[in-house]
């Protein structure tokens, strides 16, 4: 759950406008030429290396992807109404700075996982989901676990550590998520929540919302990852899976070509076999662009019941877990009087990326994979792979 601070929600969430073109200083009285940003969704393989369908004792499936093969596990666990995805760019960059693996999961009625009852999103059902795929994963002799979570699922990995659920558990990094801001700002999530859009007529509008709106600020991110946060009105697929169509589609027919180099292929979409080749980015596409429409993948305004319990106790929770700790902040006014008087007595470290909105995984992944990457050696649970510059906490 976005833990966002009160304010004009209408004013905040709107479009901005488009600038106009006009004069400017040093052209020669030319106008301007606005250059266009290009919103088309991205294939999460540019990024992560594998996917998993993780099905549980309970026969609940849940969407995992990773990337690398050896040495401890970074565990990533999405906010409310997010994805897996979210964490794309920080896992590609952070498993070459350290020899670590990086694996994130869709969690219960979140992106592509499929549970007997999305709508328990409680925590302790959620913390239980956690355990259980790390589990079925990794079996009898788990690698070290670091458990990454950001917003509510920093929540879910403070209450999965704090419950001791996780045998090999090792470190517990929580990002943007304190438990005062957080409960003060839940008597505005309704307004945030009826100030989105309803739908979005194509995905690169999904994209460019929530780019203009500044709520992702690297476009990079938002490419890939709002695919996971939306699905199909019509067929009621998530983005992600519609997008996996696309892809294979594209596999296909760059095969056939391989095979038949001198033959013209036909069409086969209404506008051309364009539509399904991959762009100049080898992991861009154009998604279909039908009648159809997409809406969020989970309505969170359905979970209120669930909100102050995600949060509720959450920094005695965190400062009680007896493995290293670390805390990303998007800004020190979020820290509330148990984290302060926590981070005076060094019982954990405390990092703050001020440039960074409140999803700051996915507005500045290369500085915090520095800072996960300086965690890891620090505690010496992982070795560089490369020469980088440790990160100096602010505080």
């Amino acid at each position: 759950m976005s833990a966002l601070p009160k304010g004009d929600l209408k004013k905040r969430f709107a479009l901005p406008p488009v600038p106009t073109t006009g004069p400017g200083k040093g052209c020669g009285g030319r106008k301007l030429l606005l250059k266009t940003r290009d919103y088309s969704p991205v294939y999460w393989d540019k990024y992560f290396e594998n996917k998993h369908d993780v099905k549980t004792r309970q026969d609940d499936t849940f969407r995992v992807y990773d990337c690398g093969n050896k040495g401890p596990v970074l565990f990533f666990l999405h906010g409310g109404g997010f994805s897996a995805l979210s964490w794309a760019l920080l896992s590609a960059t952070v498993s070459h700075l350290v020899t670590c693996r990086c694996a994130a999961m869709d969690l219960r009625g979140h992106g592509d996982s499929v549970t007997s009852n999305d709508k328990d999103l409680s925590l302790d059902t959620m913390s239980r989901d956690v355990a259980d795929v790390i589990d079925v994963l990794y079996g009898d002799t788990p690698p070290q676990i670091i458990l990454v979570g950001h917003s509510m699922g920093g929540a879910i990995a403070v209450n999965t550590a704090n419950k001791e659920l996780i045998p090999s558990l090792a470190g517990l990094c929580v990002i943007d998520v304190v438990e005062g801001t957080a409960l003060d700002a839940l008597s505005s999530m309704q307004s945030f929540l009826r100030g989105r859009p309803k739908s979005f007529k194509t995905l690169d509008m999904v994209v460019e919302w929530i780019v203009r709106t500044g709520q992702i600020k690297n476009i990079d991110s938002a490419r890939v990852s709002m695919v996971g946060q939306v699905k199909c009105v019509d067929t009621n697929e998530t983005a992600s899976s519609e997008l996996e169509q696309v892809h294979s589609s594209s596999e296909t027919i760059i095969e056939e070509d391989e095979e038949h180099p001198g033959e013209k292929l036909p069409d086969s979409s209404p506008n051309g076999s364009s539509e399904l080749r991959q762009n100049e980015d080898s992991s861009s596409f154009s998604a279909p662009q039908g009648p159809h429409s997409y809406t969020w993948r989970i309505d969170l305004a359905e979970t209120e019941q669930f909100w102050k319990g995600w949060f509720q106790g959450l920094s005695q929770k965190f400062l009680s877990c007896s493995v290293p700790k670390m805390l990303i902040l998007a800004g020190m006014d979020r820290l509330d009087k148990d984290l302060t008087i926590g981070q005076m007595q060094g019982k954990f470290q405390l990092q703050v990326l001020p440039q960074s909105g409140h999803v700051v995984h996915e507005d500045c992944p290369d500085k915090v994979a520095d800072v996960l990457a300086t965690y890891l050696v620090r505690h010496k649970m992982a070795e560089p792979t490369t020469d980088f510059e440790r990160t100096v906490p602010y505080c």
